[in-house]
């Protein structure tokens, strides 16, 4: 009985998803014209049409390796917002996202990379850091300002738009 309630949980859900994948119709169909134009199919095309992409260019990213950072970071053409962080870090788990939200609402005039300390030691000792977070501004591979701790959301504000008024 239980085998038989996991098979149907499981072929329903994939029949669902297999469902609310869109139908390929050319828009000089007659027929789907009056496809779309049909108000018992449209909640469905709504649904499953893919959203628009809002932002085509990357925020923020992680760092791979020396030769990534140098291609993304020193040699970026839009400031660089660097953020050291750690897994094991609270404090990182709670700024990590307030940078993130401060970088979305430049609309790609800037961006973040998230450097992983344990994972990435060489860069963190290259860049003085000493404590998790810490936070660097960077334009043209040259150090602009940082920061170490949390900050609140209007003082990450502030520092992301110092960075691009410079």
């Amino acid at each position: 009985m239980a085998s038989r309630l996991l098979m149907w949980r499981v072929c329903s859900v994939s029949v669902r998803d297999f469902c609310r994948r869109p139908v390929p119709v050319s828009p000089s169909s007659s027929y789907s014209s009056s496809l779309t134009s049909s108000p018992a199919v449209q909640p469905f095309l709504m649904r499953s049409l893919p959203r628009p992409l809002l932002h085509t260019r990357c925020v923020s990213f992680n760092v791979q390796d020396q030769d990534d950072f140098t291609d993304r970071v020193i040699n970026s053409e839009l400031p660089v917002l660097v953020d050291f962080h750690a897994q094991w870090c609270g404090p990182c788990k709670i700024l990590g996202p307030r940078l993130e939200k401060a970088i979305a609402k430049q609309k790609g005039r800037v961006t973040m990379a998230k450097v992983d300390i344990d994972e990435h030691t060489d860069l963190a000792i290259e860049y003085g850091v000493s404590a998790v977070p810490t936070v660097i501004a960077m334009r043209g591979g040259d150090v602009i300002d940082q920061f170490v701790g949390i900050k609140d959301e209007d003082q990450l504000d502030s520092f992301v738009e110092k960075l691009i008024g410079q």
